[in-house]
């Protein structure tokens, strides 16, 4: 039986589950011994997942892979959440992530650059466009990227009155709002 073969009997599983909970299958891979089942509220959706809907969701999946054996051996099931800064590794993963900060790391050095840092703007099959600080968006080929990810501030929010570290999202609409400035009155 072929890696892909035992993620989609997974799936087989995993997708009706979750629909009845009014979760989305974010994704299911394997590493070594462990089945790896990502869950999430639904593009869109205010919040996360909770822990309660993980708890519900983990008992369901397990009861029925008992059940229905779709692999054979021993392995480790695991039900996650992406995660605040998620994993982007599938065109779908891309596209539900446009408007969002992302980091990636190409395969090859393009340019000068291996890593390129910004806001999503659009995404396909098959490529990626993201805005750079400097307003510029590059497209890149999905199949070029080593390893992407959404980025999360983290930290406390600024003190109202001092200076504000600002997210390459919002650095990004800046240059993208002066740009366009100069460009009106030139």
């Amino acid at each position: 039986m072929t890696l892909e073969s035992e993620l989609d009997r997974v799936r087989e599983i995993v997708d009706p589950i979750a629909s009845d909970l009014d979760l989305d299958v974010y994704d299911i891979e394997r590493r070594g011994a462990t089945i790896r089942v990502t869950l999430d509220t639904h593009p869109g959706v205010e919040g996360g997942i909770t822990l309660d809907s993980l708890a519900l969701a983990t008992r369901l999946i397990s009861r029925e892979m008992d059940h229905v054996d779709p692999i054979p051996g021993h392995y480790t099931l695991e039900v996650t959440s992406p995660g605040l800064e998620r994993q982007l590794r599938t065109p779908a993963h891309f596209r539900r992530e446009v408007g969002k900060d992302v980091t990636v790391r190409l395969r090859a050095v393009e340019s000068g650059e291996r890593r390129v840092d910004g806001v999503l703007v659009a995404a396909d099959d098959t490529t990626a466009t993201i805005r750079l600080a400097d307003g510029d968006e590059r497209t890149i080929a999905i199949e070029a990227i080593d390893k992407a990810r959404t980025v999360f501030e983290w930290g406390p929010k600024p003190k109202p009155g001092g200076k504000k570290r600002r997210s390459p999202a919002a650095e990004a609409d800046e240059a993208s709002r002066d740009s366009t400035k100069e460009k009106q009155t030139s």
